[in-house]
């Protein structure tokens, strides 16, 4: 690696959908010098939408990588999705990057993608930098979005840079830190920069927001406490040590400001990006555990000489093999070398290493500590997976994906597709934690579900133009699920005599809600009732009936399932037995009652025009909506709901003609919810 650790930053851009984060991503890529034009989102030219699909619809689908230098630092960036039906994408890069930046439109705020995707930075506790964009857009307001990030993020936001105008009068930037002002020159798409003394209209605004800085570190940092409560001068240094120890430990979001289309603003960012943000070395170690005791906790720290541990985090079909992304936490990954899978519990060899930029391929001979790279010859490896040494094992802590909440029917129109469709939709679950596929017992239907709509808009679309297999698909439909009320006991034995040895199982256990995960298991037999050795296939079997689900085939979800009894026979009992016999006796369960219908609900924000609301409101209380919260103190007004999944499909054309076309509004899945039992026939139709 050309760069030592404490010069390298692994960063990632979130936000909401049309917030400016790949336009962000394209000047970062220009003004750093790894692309010597500028791609437009809009023209379809954009460099990190690379996939057909990205630049038709003029959106990210999928998560890309790039590699950039800056000052003195090497940057390893990746572009996000802003979609909520590909929350995957930024789960699964939050989960091995050191630094974010959080993009927000000037004009939207604060939205309903911005609270998911910031709400994921906060679960692995992700160090942030906050771009207000767009500030050359009609109805730009930069205060306004620092409040919301404020308020609807509970953040502490931090202003470094503050707009020197906006909308048509946006010039510039003010920085707080410098006490300067910075104009940028159009000819050279902001590549030029000048920095001149504050305009004087503005002096004593910004001498307000500087002291306003001042004071917020001062509550972070005991030198800058004593030096403000001194009424001493704080230094720049000073400022900047400060600030980057308060962003590190998370007490602040220090708030920059610009318009990346109008090429402003952004080397400021960079410059906050190699300021403020966390190396590999300065962030807390990673954790993992003894795949053989869970409870035995190993630290990783990141160091290019210790352990080989990385992380697989990503996976892309490729026809000369799958290509797959990893974080290296600790030692050196070098191709040609083989590493172990905890997981699998099988070695693979690692063939060649690259450094990516979307793309396009790098090869390089070795990814030390702190590396984003990408990897070909791993087999059997998946997202969420540990690379190590056999030599010293650790499985680091896996990433948890959200609950599909839509499905839809599909199959093949020929003989021929369909042999290429089974193949088509093993390698789309591979590279997609949130897709997966099933064969409905009662009517052999295959069915595939996803996080929304668009998502399985898109799967289609690939089946077509990347695998070539054409295929008919049915409408949407929603996922349902099923969860337990109350407490249920279940038994059931299981055998069967063939002549020779026979199959003996029998269980006795108990089911009961358990909000705390999907599916947990107890095992409280006492005296060997069941020998250890067949508890395993009770747990297979348990959780096998639980996704089976209970009459109507939908899956139970949050149980927990205790076994509390049960017997066995010297020779006939086998794992098979005990996996048939804790199968049914969960079912014998759930046929004793409390199962109860579930519904996926959606948190919906609709923006309207004032003169708009009440048809709005009126057409989602129709929709079996219920009302949360509803901001009429600015325009445009918004309303945030939650409301059934059922109710929502093709809302976009419904909004679009209550509100002439000026309506916007973002979802994102919420939690599920019993179904009403007037409504339960209806439904499940």
């Amino acid at each position: 690696m050309s760069h030592p650790i404490d010069k390298i930053r692994n960063i990632g851009i979130i936000a909401h959908i049309d917030a400016g984060k790949t336009t962000v991503t394209e000047r970062i890529l220009y003004y750093t010098g790894k692309e010597h034009r500028i791609g437009e989102v809009h023209e379809g030219t954009a460099t990190m939408d690379y996939l057909q699909e990205e630049q038709e619809r003029g959106i990210t689908i999928t998560s890309a990588a790039t590699t950039c230098l800056w000052r003195d630092c090497q940057i390893n960036l990746i572009d996000t999705p802003g979609h909520v039906d590909f929350t995957a994408e930024v789960e699964r890069s939050l989960r091995v990057l050191d630094g974010a930046i959080g993009v927000f439109c000037a004009v939207a705020g604060v939205e309903a993608q911005s609270e998911t995707v910031w709400r994921q930075a906060n679960v692995y506790h992700v160090p942030r930098l906050a771009f207000v964009n767009k500030m050359d857009r009609i109805g730009a307001n930069f205060f306004r979005v620092v409040e919301q990030i404020k308020k609807r993020l509970k953040a502490n936001p931090v202003v470094l840079l503050m707009p020197i105008g906006a909308e048509k009068e946006f010039r510039g930037v003010i920085d707080l830190v410098r006490m300067e002002a910075i104009h940028y020159d159009d000819e050279s798409q902001g590549a030029r920069f000048h920095r001149v003394p504050i305009p004087p209209e503005l002096e004593e605004t910004a001498r307000e927001h500087r002291a306003i800085l001042e004071e917020q570190l001062a509550e972070t940092d005991d030198v800058l406490t004593e030096k403000f409560l001194m009424e001493e001068k704080i230094e720049t240094e000073d400022l900047v040590r400060g600030i980057r120890a308060a962003t590190i430990s998370g007490k602040i979001v220090p708030v920059f400001c610009g318009s990346a289309l109008k090429n402003k603003g952004v080397q400021r960012l960079l410059d906050g990006v190699t300021a403020f943000l966390p190396s590999p070395s300065e962030v807390p170690p990673a954790r993992g555990h003894d795949p053989e005791d869970v409870d035995r906790i190993i630290d990783v720290p990141s160091d290019a000489t210790g352990h080989l541990v990385a992380m697989c985090f990503k996976t892309i079909g490729d026809r000369h093999g799958d290509l797959t992304f990893v974080r290296v936490y600790s030692g050196t990954l070098k191709a040609g070398t083989q590493v172990y899978n905890p997981r699998t519990r099988k070695v693979e060899r690692i063939s060649r290493i690259f450094l990516m930029h979307a793309a396009a391929r790098q090869p390089i001979d070795q990814a030390e500590a702190g590396s984003i790279c990408a990897v070909t010859g791993l087999k059997q490896s998946v997202t969420g997976d540990t690379l190590c040494e056999k030599a010293w094992i650790v499985a680091l802590e896996s990433m948890h994906f959200p609950e599909t909440v839509i499905s839809m029917a599909i199959e093949p129109k020929t003989t021929a597709d369909r042999d290429r469709l089974a193949e088509a939709l093993a390698q789309l679950a591979k590279e997609d934690p949130t897709f997966r596929c099933t064969v409905q017992e009662e009517t052999g239907q295959l069915l595939i579900y996803g996080m929304g709509e668009l998502h399985l808009e898109i799967i289609r679309h690939r089946l077509l133009n990347d695998f070539k297999v054409a295929v008919s698909v049915g409408k949407p439909r929603v996922a349902f699920k099923q969860a337990v009320e109350g407490t249920l006991v279940g038994e059931a034995r299981f055998v069967k005599q063939t002549g020779g040895h026979g199959q003996y199982g029998h269980v006795k256990l108990r089911v009961e809600p358990w909000p705390e995960e999907n599916f947990a298991f107890v095992d409280q037999t006492q005296g060997g009732v069941i020998p250890k050795e067949f508890m395993g296939a009770v747990k297979e079997g348990a959780k096998a009936a639980c996704d089976a689900g209970y009459e109507l085939g939908y899956p139970v979800i949050n149980a927990k399932v205790t076994v509390l009894d049960g017997s066995f026979h010297e020779v006939d009992s086998s794992d098979i037995a005990f996996q048939q016999a804790a199968f049914l006796a969960v079912e014998d369960a759930f046929a004793r009652g409390g199962v109860v219908l579930l519904e996926p609900y959606m948190k919906l924000q609709v923006r309207t025009p004032a003169e708009f609301l009440s048809n709005v409101i009126g057409d989602l209380n129709a929709r079996r909506a219920s009302i949360d919260e509803i901001d009429t103190a600015e325009e445009p007004n918004e309303i945030t709901v939650s409301v059934p999944l059922s109710e929502v499909f093709g809302y976009a054309s419904v909004v679009r003609s209550l509100s002439q076309g000026r309506a916007a509004f973002a979802m994102e899945p919420l939690e599920y919810r019993p179904v009403p039992p007037q409504l339960r026939d209806k439904l499940v139709g």
